[in-house]
């Protein structure tokens, strides 16, 4: 019996193997992407209802002041009522579409800083 030489290699079972990882990896991205927050923030269509819970609330107006219950209050003075929170307590956001993002991100920076575990973006339903 004699062996037969090949000259060529069948390719298709491996051009096969290939388009079904990549459509694996397609998928896996897909996933991976929603966990970007979005840029439209003030206006959501799919926000979570929140419970009621014992929370701090700091809002930041259209002319990037800061409030907390309802009351002016400098960065500062937020500052160190901040400091005295526990990590763990819950803080809402909630900044006017207007506002400098600049103000938005010190605010971020510096609760993270303090390592506050618990934070979250309020948004407006339509």
């Amino acid at each position: 019996m004699k062996i037969k030489k090949f000259d060529s290699i069948n390719v298709i079972p491996f051009i096969d193997v290939l388009l079904v990882l990549l459509a694996i990896v397609l998928m896996t991205s897909t996933f991976i992407a929603k966990g970007v927050i979005p840029v439209s923030l003030p206006e959501t269509k799919s926000a979570q209802k929140m419970k009621e819970k014992k929370e701090f609330t700091i809002y930041i107006d259209s002319q990037n002041f800061y409030y907390t219950n309802k009351n002016k209050i400098s960065f500062e003075e937020l500052q160190i009522e901040l400091s005295t929170k526990e990590k763990n307590s819950l803080i809402l956001i909630k900044s006017d579409k207007k506002a400098d993002f600049e103000t938005f991100v010190s605010l971020l920076d510096f609760l993270k800083t303090l390592e506050f575990l618990n934070i979250s973006i309020v948004t407006e339903n339509d």
